[in-house]
């Protein structure tokens, strides 16, 4: 027989209970003080390195950028010098491509494209990036942008230049810029108006007028101000392009020939979390996909392009049911040749609407996404299509979709949010930016496309550093 059970005839079963629930608490404060003396060490240095960081941020943005701009703005102004700004990714964009073709092939601007490489990059090579961006600008006479930088948010340019941002998606849908202010996917509001990430623009060119507002708001331009203009969006310009959609079939039937004799669902969400960590959604269930629809229908993967893992597709259906293009095919191309598309929160759906198809909403983390980040519009009524949350809901649509599919709400979305995008876009925009000199400067022969780079990357621009 154990001490234990010989205790527990006696009273003093009462007293073992007692010190045993003591001595158990005692370990306990114990372990979380020394958790807490073992942890002192590690708030120091998030101490020490968010001082540190606030510091840097003030002395480069506030102090640094400005006063190189300041030196090289006393220069003339190039008249011919026009300069590409790609924040993140190390080639031009879907935002700038029809505009850079345009200008490359038909007038004798001398273009410069700068890549910053945000959060790609270390901390001094980005800064170093910047430098020469801003050298660079100081002396432009155009300059184009599709993203915010606070890096250019505390110097007052030079009148001289004209500074558009043709911003990287339609519509609006996510809230951004100071909408976010002191939201959890925001900074400050005081940060924010500290290091201003959009003044400046000359130009800002939106979808519609529907949603000059929004931008507006994000931006903190007045309405008197008429910076704000529907334009239209360059990129949508392509959408008119029969050229360009034949050629994204041929692709897709060569990458994907599985694809030819069937239809295609185009699976494109936005990212969750931050720009540096970004995560994409891994809730679309390809076994059941393909066990349910897998005899008339395809899906291709489209993930974010700052997404830097991706949910995997089953190894089993590669090729044969599904394919990631996130790589290997442009968004543009992917929206032409797709007959259904799924997505969540992604600004796409603007662009998909100009091909009047039908659209699924896969919005199973609806509350904390609006929590994390917020819509401009009530999500319910914005959407031209069905909100489903589960695998069982997207199949039942698809099935049933010659019944289900409504056109004319998709139809009266894009009347509504897209209407300056008519395929002439692009030439509007330069017309507005540049007036008269895009005559002055034009060719007296247009390039043959086969003569200039389609996509202009970092490699091609990388002698800048060292030139400016």
């Amino acid at each position: 027989m154990g001490i234990k059970n010989a205790l527990q005839r006696t009273f003093l079963y009462t007293i073992y209970l007692f010190l045993v629930k003591y001595i158990r608490k005692f370990k306990k404060k114990v372990k979380k003080f020394f958790n807490k003396i073992r942890n002192i060490p590690k708030r120091i240095k998030r101490f020490l390195r968010g001082k540190y960081n606030r510091l840097y941020t003030e002395y480069v943005i506030a102090h640094l950028y400005p006063s190189i701009y300041k030196k090289y703005s006393k220069l003339p102004v190039d008249e011919k010098k026009v300069v590409f700004i790609e924040i993140r990714l190390p080639k031009l964009t879907n935002s700038f491509q029809l505009m850079y073709d345009n200008l490359y092939a038909n007038t004798d601007f001398d273009i410069h494209c700068h890549f910053l490489r945000n959060t790609f990059v270390t901390r001094k090579e980005y800064r170093e990036r910047c430098k020469a961006m801003i050298r660079d600008i100081a002396t432009a006479k155009y300059v184009f942008m599709d993203e915010a930088t606070n890096v250019m948010g505390r110097f007052e340019k030079r009148p001289e230049t004209v500074i558009t941002q043709l911003w990287h998606g339609c519509g609006a849908f996510k809230k951004f810029g100071f909408s976010t202010a002191d939201a959890i996917f925001g900074a400050s509001r005081k940060d924010m108006e500290r290091y201003p990430f959009n003044r400046n623009y000359t130009h800002v060119t939106v979808s519609s007028p529907e949603v000059i507002w929004a931008y507006e708001e994000a931006m903190q331009y007045s309405p008197e101000s008429g910076v704000v203009k529907a334009l239209g969006s360059s990129r949508t310009d392509i959408f008119y392009d029969k050229a360009f959609i034949n050629k994204s079939y041929d692709a897709l039937y060569k990458q994907f020939p599985a694809a030819k004799e069937k239809k295609v669902i185009l699976y494109a969400p936005t990212f969750r979390g931050r720009v540096a960590k970004a995560k994409s959604p891994d809730v679309l269930d390809l076994n059941m996909l393909y066990e349910a629809l897998g005899d008339e229908y395809v899906v291709i993967m489209k993930h974010h392009p700052l997404v830097r893992k991706r949910p995997e597709i089953p190894e089993e259906l590669i090729g044969s049911f599904a394919v990631d293009f996130t790589d290997d095919m442009s968004i543009e191309a992917l929206l032409c040749v797709s007959d259904i598309c799924i997505s969540d929160y992604s600004s796409l759906i603007f662009e998909y609407s100009l091909f009047e198809r039908p659209m699924i909403f896969l919005a199973h983390d609806l509350e904390n996404f609006f929590d994390w980040r917020g819509f401009y519009y009530d999500y319910d009524e914005l959407t031209p299509g069905p909100i489903v949350s589960t695998n069982e809901e997207i199949i039942d649509y698809v099935k049933n979709i010659d019944v289900k599919f409504n056109k004319q709400e998709v139809i009266d979305f894009k009347n509504k949010f897209m209407s300056s995008c008519d395929g002439n876009a692009t030439q509007r925009i330069i017309d507005t930016a540049m007036g008269d000199d895009y005559i002055r400067f034009k060719k007296t022969a247009p390039l043959p496309k086969d003569d200039y780079h389609l996509v202009p990357s970092a490699d091609d621009f990388e002698d800048l550093l060292s030139k400016i």
